[in-house]
C-alpha cells in the first residue's frame, strides 16, 4: 500500500449509489474513493490537508482505501461554529 499527503481540491461525486464513487485531486494526483466515501464527504472539503493510503489503478488514478484528515474535520469545524 502506498501513501500520499496533500491538499484536497475538486471534490465530485461520480456515481450516486449506496456506496458513492467520489473523485478528488490531492495536489496534482487524481484520486477515487468508494469505501467510506460518505464519511469522506462529511469530513473533507476543498483546501483541507489529508493523508491517504491505497494503490494506483491502470488509468494512473490513486484508489483510496483509507484516509485521515490532518487537523480538524469539516464536521468538527461546523460543530464549533454552532457552540460559539
Amino acid at each position: 500500500m502506498e501513501s500520499l499527503n496533500g491538499i484536497v481540491s475538486s471534490v465530485k461525486i461520480l456515481k450516486y449509489s449506496e456506496r458513492p464513487l467520489v473523485y478528488f485531486k490531492l495536489d496534482d494526483v487524481s484520486c477515487l474513493i468508494a469505501s467510506h466515501s460518505l464519511n469522506f464527504l462529511a469530513d473533507v472539503e476543498d483546501g483541507m490537508k489529508i493523508a491517504v493510503g491505497g494503490h494506483y489503478n491502470d488509468r494512473k488514478q490513486f484508489v483510496v482505501s483509507k484516509y485521515a484528515v490532518i487537523g480538524k474535520t469539516k464536521i468538527m469545524m461546523e460543530f464549533e461554529q454552532i457552540i460559539i
